[in-house]
């Protein structure tokens, strides 16, 4: 699996335009082909910031998706940032759940 995440620092007269560009994206997004999860945060300690979290099954996946006309609405969000944004894309190989709290809180007895 691949994470694609964005944090960006929007000016707040901008957010709520922002927001629904990337609200409209999301909604599409989310029956692509491979598109496990799309959201949208915004920060508690920076009331600008915004992120974007994609989760995909494949590389192949986002790579289709980094290509289309969807994603082209990111870009030009991006482009209204304060500041030049945070972007990743992370490769998945093991994911867990509350069961590896449960491991770890057990070794530590």
């Amino acid at each position: 699996m691949v994470r694609s995440t964005i944090r960006m620092l929007i000016p707040l007269e901008k957010q709520s335009e922002v927001l629904e560009i990337l609200g409209s994206m999301i909604e599409q997004t989310q029956f692509e082909p491979g598109c496990v999860s799309c959201r949208i945060y915004r920060g508690v300690e920076d009331a600008r910031a915004i992120m974007l979290e994609e989760l995909w099954m494949s590389e192949e996946d986002v790579q289709h998706h980094l290509r289309s006309d969807k994603y082209h609405k990111v870009l030009l969000v991006v482009e209204m940032a304060a500041e030049p944004p945070e972007i990743r894309f992370d490769k998945i190989t093991h994911s867990g759940g509350v069961e590896t709290i449960e491991q770890a809180r057990i070794q530590t007895r």
